[in-house]
């Protein structure tokens, strides 16, 4: 035990997501590695059909004076461990989402008002939910977040359990959201008088070993909302965004060769697997389509150096967004919205999600054919974290958590929302600086601007229980209905869109699925379906105020996104499909067109209500 010199927790930034399950195996545990094997269909929901909780399950491993891991500490008779986690929910009494504070549009526009602000100051402390700490020392534990309350309502926000070992498992709030005025949802992400049981906060340990007290080094836990599209990787990974933060405040080397398996070809695969959740995206990307990049043919073109396909490889990357040429317009890769999206959309660069300048740069290696050609079609990445060396389970941990995370457009988000890629929120790459409680956060009064959003030991500083969810929507429910594609139809029906690998936007229904692998029938018939997508959100019925309110009651009814199998060798049809596993009647055109205008009518309304 002379070795270990010190211990860490990972990974650095858990997810865990809420789900209305209440059965005592109405949970699964997080992806913890990059490439994990599709669970079965049905695991995301429990006999009844509720939704599964996602959990956060945290390890503790030690290190040597040289940073090499040495062991993974469990609870064992020489090692003791106290867990300790703290959450809380802060949205209502935090300041109303319009736009994120770092982009140039947020300079000139209105101050960013308090959520709630007709509740007095001396009474602003019932707006945030704060059960307080709780702790576990024993295998097989388990401790409740309960007590906190808004506005005198009791909301619990989860609760703390261990394994058989001592692992930590933290799990998030049943979904549960209401308005304490019993008044309706009317807006994307500022609703005041409501409350919902996402949370965020520090995870801590205490360690001995033969009685000698280890230091070690903490992390932080994030409730987020369901995932919908369980098996998707967004184009811009939060992995990825908080590598390029890293590498840009040199934290991180620059990297200079890339990997077409490592760097490459995920942002390739994740346009082609957006196929199953935007009809757009399909078309582009999908199966048999001219920029299907898995094709295996296409596939290996693309990972082959030297000057053969140097030009292929050339316009692909011509091809994607590039902050520097000043392009604004919809059309480059990825089709994403962008932090300043707007109706109708407005002329200036950030209207459009870009990769990060890390990954435009790995891009622009791989055009010039300077890159590793280490593509191998028969590599088995690792199917669980037990079955990765016990040195790269610490990073894999941290990495995993983070690339089934977004970094779509900050408007505000899903799991998270633009603070994140500052460089002040961070102790190390990956990992969250604490506030200490000795050094408070000050009070901002009663607006807030971009130059105190980002002032000296501000919010963009350490962060402290429930400081990170505080950003996002509330409640989630509202921005998750709201948050869709093709707003301008006169463009594109589906394109671009709002965080289709968390939030399905058209998708390949049971009915259609079914269709497609009945060989009986006509071929033309089987095409047409698989070539059909249905609207995800049409279990909401007709009228976006209606959608917000039925998706607080019935977020449990959205289709999960799930793989089944597919048919072997057939040119029209892939090997693997993924299809949503359930829905609802499909909306006649007029309903689709109301709903559509709404939604768009309250985006301008919001927009110009700054």
């Amino acid at each position: 035990m002379s070795e270990i010199a010190y211990a860490k927790i990972h990974p650095a930034i858990g997810i865990a997501r809420v789900g209305n399950s209440k059965q005592t195996d109405g949970f699964y545990i997080g992806p913890q590695v990059t490439e994990p094997l599709p669970r079965e269909p049905g695991t995301y929901r429990d006999a009844t059909g509720a939704l599964k909780r996602e959990v956060a399950e945290f390890r503790i491993y030690a290190y040597d004076g040289n940073g090499r891991v040495v062991r993974e500490l469990t609870m064992d008779p020489t090692t003791e461990i106290t867990w300790t986690v703290e959450v809380a929910n802060h949205k209502a009494a935090w300041y109303n989402f319009e736009l994120a504070l770092d982009i140039p549009e947020a300079e000139t526009a209105a101050p960013s008002t308090r959520r709630n602000a007709e509740v007095a100051l001396r009474d602003r402390h019932n707006l945030s939910i704060t059960p307080g700490a709780r702790s576990i020392n024993t295998c097989s534990g388990v401790a409740q977040f309960q007590g906190g309350t808004f506005m005198g309502i009791e909301v619990p926000l989860g609760e703390l359990r261990t394994d058989t070992v001592g692992r930590l498992q933290v799990f998030g709030g049943h979904g549960r959201s209401a308005s304490y005025l019993e008044k309706p949802p009317t807006t994307f992400a500022n609703n005041d008088g409501w409350y919902d049981d996402t949370s965020d906060g520090p995870v801590t340990a205490t360690v001995l070993v033969d009685g000698r007290p280890i230091t070690v080094t903490p992390a932080w836990v994030v409730v987020a909302p369901p995932n919908y599209g369980p098996q998707q990787k967004a184009v811009r990974t939060m992995y990825a965004l908080m590598t390029d933060v890293a590498i840009q405040a040199g934290l991180l080397p620059a990297p200079t060769r890339p990997s077409f398996t490592d760097d490459i070809l995920p942002i390739l695969k994740a346009m082609c697997d957006l196929q199953w959740m935007n009809a757009g995206f399909a078309a582009g990307f999908g199966y048999g389509m001219p920029q299907h990049f898995l094709e295996p043919r296409y596939l290996s073109q693309l990972a082959e150096p030297g000057e053969t396909y140097a030009e292929l490889r050339r316009t692909v990357v011509n091809s994607f967004r590039n902050p520097q040429d000043g392009d604004i317009s919809m059309k480059p890769w990825p089709w994403i919205y962008g932090d300043a999206m707007n109706v109708p959309m407005p002329n200036v660069p950030d209207a459009m999600n870009t990769l990060t300048t890390t990954q435009l740069a790995l891009l622009d290696k791989w055009a010039e054919g300077d890159f590793e050609a280490d593509y191998d079609p028969h590599r088995q990445s690792p199917e669980s974290i037990d079955k990765v060396p016990l040195e790269q389970q610490p990073a894999m941990l941290d990495r995993a958590a983070m690339e089934f995370c977004i970094a779509d457009a900050f408007h505000p988000g899903c799991e998270m929302t633009w603070p994140v890629r500052h460089s002040t929120m961070y102790m190390e790459p990956y990992r969250w600086r604490h506030r200490s409680p000795e050094d408070p956060e000050p009070d901002y009064g009663t607006t807030l601007t971009p130059a105190m959003a980002k002032s000296y030991n501000g919010p963009l500083y350490g962060q402290y229980p429930g400081s990170i969810t505080r950003w996002m929507a509330i409640p989630w429910q509202t921005d998750t209905a709201s948050c869709r594609s093709g707003y301008d139809t006169e463009y594109d029906p589906y394109l671009p869109t709002f965080w289709p690998a968390r939030v399905p936007n058209q998708v390949l229904s049971k009915e259609n699925y079914d269709t497609v692998m009945n060989d009986s029938l006509p071929r033309e018939e089987r095409l047409a379906a698989y070539h059909q997508r249905a609207d995800w959100d049409r279990t909401l019925g007709a009228g976006h105020n209606k959608q917000l309110a039925r998706m607080v009651t019935d977020f449990d009814q959205m289709g999960i996104v799930e793989v089944q199998p597919g048919l072997n060798g057939d040119p029209d049809f892939p090997p693997q499909m993924q299809v949503e596993d359930r829905g609802g009647r499909d909306l006649t055109p007029e309903e689709r067109h109301d709903t559509d205008k709404g939604m768009r009518k309250l985006l301008i309304e919001q927009r110009r209500g700054r």
